[in-house]
């Protein structure tokens, strides 16, 4: 890597991206920290960091953020870390149009427009580094979490193809797949689901009833849950690596499930993910 590589971060007012942005530009990154909210854009600056607005639910907001790096780097974009995004909770028949659209929006179709402005510059250069945030529940489905599977299983797959399509170019592209991390995630569910999910009159309601009082306890919300410094861990190995892989699961949970799927049926990885799951209360 040149010095101060250039790196363009989603989602950094809290949790993952926030340590991922201070802990690359104390590693010498020049990052550029984006949030929706202009408050945390206010903040991350007082931080130190270069923060940017960027809605990934517009279009508008994303080619402007772009361009402003742009303007700022001279054209120059090393590494993108695809991040930002929230988790809408509720059973598969409670789900609206509306509920899977927005996840959807935020948590894949706002990722792959904003990756399509850094390709071209990346080729030009003839490197770059694309690092996209997945989840375990991107190969371990949970009960109740369907539209956020749904987006992170074709996280997994769109991150698949980009991977072959880029091959030869000097393009890395790396997934990692987070397992329980400390962030605001339960903070940020409970609006979406509240706003979403007529879950009073649903079927599923003594099932939603335990959800949301998961959701309202503080403390770590599953066990073997790591701070956000793992998943930087890998990030780091993903964007500074000469020979970055493929795939980083992160946490005891996102590794054990990964080989389960490979050796067990699927009758009894389906046991496993529900008892996981607690039936849905968790």
């Amino acid at each position: 890597m040149k010095a101060n590589p250039v790196i363009l971060i989603t989602g950094c007012s809290s949790g993952i991206g926030h340590s991922a942005a201070l802990g690359l530009k104390a590693r010498g990154w020049r990052v550029f920290a984006t949030a929706r909210q202009a408050d945390d854009v206010a903040r991350l600056d007082d931080e130190g960091l270069e923060s940017l607005r960027l809605d990934l639910d517009d279009s508008d907001s994303i080619r402007a953020a772009f361009a402003e790096v742009m303007a700022r780097t001279g054209g120059r974009l090393d590494a993108l870390f695809n991040n930002g995004g929230f988790g809408q909770v509720g059973a598969v028949e409670d789900l609206t149009r509306a509920a899977l659209r927005e996840q959807f929006e935020t948590n894949l179709f706002g990722w792959i427009e904003l990756t399509n402005l850094a390709i071209p510059v990346m080729r030009r250069q003839g490197r770059g580094r694309i690092v996209m945030n997945g989840s375990v529940l991107g190969y371990a489905a949970f009960a109740y979490r369907g539209a956020y599977n749904a987006v992170k299983f074709a996280v997994e797959g769109i991150t698949d193809t980009l991977r072959h399509e880029l091959h030869g170019t000097g393009i890395q592209v790396s997934l990692i797949e987070p397992g329980p991390i400390t962030s605001r995630f339960r903070d940020n569910c409970l609006p979406h689901f509240e706003r979403h999910i007529a879950w009073q009159d649903s079927v599923h309601r003594r099932q939603y009833e335990a959800q949301m009082a998961r959701l309202k306890q503080p403390g770590p919300a599953a066990p073997f849950t790591l701070g956000p410094e793992a998943v930087l861990a890998r990030l780091v190995h993903a964007l500074e690596s000469q020979r970055p892989r493929p795939r980083y699961p992160v946490t005891v949970p996102a590794v054990l499930f990964w080989w389960l799927k490979r050796l067990l049926p699927i009758r009894a990885m389906d046991w496993v993910l529900m008892q996981a799951s607690g039936g849905g209360k968790r």
